[in-house]
C-alpha cells in the first residue's frame, strides 16, 4: 500500500471537529446555548479568533445559530455538510493575516516605484468605492480593484494574481458569513478612509508610511470582525452549564499560531 502525504488540519477545524463531536454525543443538546467565545477559548486554550472561525464553520454547516447579543445555540440540522469538503477553506482571520503581511510589503515597494498612471488607477478605484453602497457586489469589485492596482504598480504579474486570489477568498462561505454580522455602510466608510491613507502614503512616496497604512487597514479589518456577537456572562457565571471542552490536540508549535499580542478582542491573535 503506497504511503499518503500527511497534512496537518487547520487549528480552527480541530476546534470545530471537537465541538461537533460534543453536539453529536448530546453534550450540547439541540436548543442549548454554548459557552461564550471567551469561555471556549479559555477552555480549549486557543485564541478567540480561532474559536470564532470554528463557530462560523459550524454555523455554515447548519449546526449552530449565532444570535447577536444573545449567544450561540445548537440547532436541529436539516442537512449536514460533509466536514471534509470544508477542510481546505482558509479561515477569515488566517486570510486577513496573510494579506496584512503581503500587502504591507507591496504597499511599501509601491511607494518607491508608483508612477502617476499607477496613482491614477488607485484614484479611479477610490472614486468608484465612494459611489457604491455596501455591503454589495459592486463595493467588493472596486475594493478588489484598489488592492490589485497597488500590486500592479510593481510590474509583477505574479503579485497581481496572488493579491487578487487572496481577495477573492472573501467569497468563501466562512468569510461571507462572518462579514454578514459586521459589515455595514459605517464600516465601509471607515475602510474607505483607511484606503485613502494608503493612497496618500504611496503618492507621497513614503514607503514606511505606506506599509504601516496598509497593515493598519487590514489589522483593523480583523478587529472589526472580532467584535462580540454573543452574550458575555457576568463574572463567575457560565453559559455552558458548567461543561468543559477539552483542549484541542494541536501540532507542535503550529506555524499559523503567532505569539499572543495585546489583550482584549483584537483579531490579530490566532
Amino acid at each position: 500500500m503506497p504511503l499518503e502525504a500527511v497534512e496537518a488540519r487547520r487549528l480552527y477545524r480541530q476546534v470545530a471537529d471537537q465541538l461537533r463531536s460534543l453536539i453529536d454525543s448530546g453534550e450540547y443538546a439541540v436548543g442549548s446555548r454554548l459557552p461564550t467565545e471567551r469561555e471556549l477559548a479559555e477552555q480549549i486554550k486557543v485564541s478567540r479568533p480561532t474559536v470564532r472561525e470554528a463557530l462560523i464553520a459550524l454555523e455554515v454547516e447548519g449546526r449552530l445559530r449565532i444570535r447577536v447579543g444573545s449567544g450561540i445555540y445548537v440547532i436541529e440540522p436539516a442537512a449536514i455538510a460533509a466536514p471534509a469538503a470544508a477542510s481546505v477553506i482558509e479561515g477569515p482571520f488566517e486570510l486577513l493575516r496573510a494579506r496584512e503581511f503581503l500587502e504591507g510589503a507591496i504597499a511599501e515597494e509601491a511607494a518607491r516605484v508608483a508612477t502617476r498612471d499607477d496613482i491614477a488607477r488607485t484614484d479611479a478605484s477610490l472614486l468608484a468605492m465612494e459611489k457604491v453602497e455596501h455591503p454589495g457586489e459592486a463595493s467588493m469589485v472596486h475594493d478588489r480593484a484598489f488592492h490589485v492596482a497597488i500590486a500592479g504598480s510593481l510590474g509583477n504579474a505574479v503579485l497581481v494574481r496572488v493579491v487578487g486570489e487572496l481577495f477573492d477568498q472573501r467569497l468563501n462561505p466562512y468569510f461571507a458569513q462572518l462579514a454578514h454580522y459586521f459589515e455595514s455602510p459605517g464600516t465601509w466608510r471607515t475602510a474607505l478612509d483607511e484606503h485613502r491613507a494608503v493612497r496618500e502614503a504611496i503618492a507621497a512616496h513614503d514607503p514606511q508610511a505606506a506599509r504601516e497604512a496598509m497593515r493598519a487597514h487590514l489589522a483593523r479589518s480583523q478587529e472589526r470582525f472580532a467584535q462580540n456577537f454573543g452574550a458575555e456572562p457576568a463574572a463567575g457565571s457560565s453559559s455552558g452549564g458548567g461543561r468543559t471542552v477539552r483542549a484541542a490536540a494541536k501540532p507542535s508549535k503550529p506555524k499559523h499560531a503567532p505569539k499572543k499580542r495585546a489583550a482584549g478582542n483584537s483579531a490579530r491573535r490566532r
